[in-house]
């Protein structure tokens, strides 16, 4: 199989499936419009991409790594998610009554930074990565330089256009719906990704 082809899937694969981050891209959507959105989605892409030019180069030693530090990670992960949930209900239900602002200047840079943050300490990101890693069998493309950049690019490139797709539909949402959904909206987002926070504290702690 091409690298770019196993990137492809792999970043996909780590990036489709529902989870609190993505809960996150389009929650922040909704709120902030799609430039806020398509950060954040980008923070979380460069998360994915760091971890795949890991992969790629320290292959089965990133492995031996990451496992001492599975179980913190977890912790840290959960009580992360469980916090930005409190915080996304607080400011939502602060802000009801309230005409939605508009973003400020340094906004996009520090949604760009938290995203990335958020991804890099998701313990579903790790455990993906991780368990890739393992599975990965012996490229035998002739050239490895050129095979690992065109696998981290493959995870890159889909990573990045799913994260976009989720900030457009977040957009479109929040650009239709009233005031009242948009708050619905952010409070039924943050709860699932409370929900997820604290199911992954308990799978750590247990």
């Amino acid at each position: 199989m091409s690298p770019f082809v196993e990137g492809l899937l792999a970043g996909y694969g780590v990036a489709i499936p529902v989870g609190a981050v993505a809960l996150l891209i389009v929650n922040t959507s909704i709120r902030h419009g799609f430039t806020i959105g398509f950060m954040a989605g980008a923070g979380a892409a460069t998360a994915d991409l760091l971890y795949a030019t890991l992969a790629s180069v320290a292959g089965v030693a990133l492995t031996e790594l990451l496992a001492p530090a599975a179980s913190p990670l977890r912790l840290l992960g959960g009580l992360v998610l469980i916090g930005l949930a409190c915080w996304g209900l607080w400011q939502g239900l602060r802000r009801r009554n309230q005409p939605e602002k508009t973003a400020q200047g340094g906004a996009p840079l520090r949604t760009y930074a938290q995203f990335v943050g958020i991804t890099i300490i998701n313990p579903m990101t790790v455990v993906y990565f991780t368990a890739f890693i393992l599975g990965r069998g012996p490229s035998t493309y002739p050239y490895p330089l050129v095979a690992n950049l065109l696998f981290v690019l493959g995870v890159g490139l889909a990573s990045l256009s799913w994260q976009t797709l989720l900030a457009a539909l977040g957009g479109l949402a929040g650009s239709r719906l009233s005031s009242r959904f948009r708050l619905l909206a952010t409070i039924l987002g943050n709860l699932l990704v409370f929900a997820l926070g604290a199911r992954i504290l308990v799978t750590a702690i247990l």
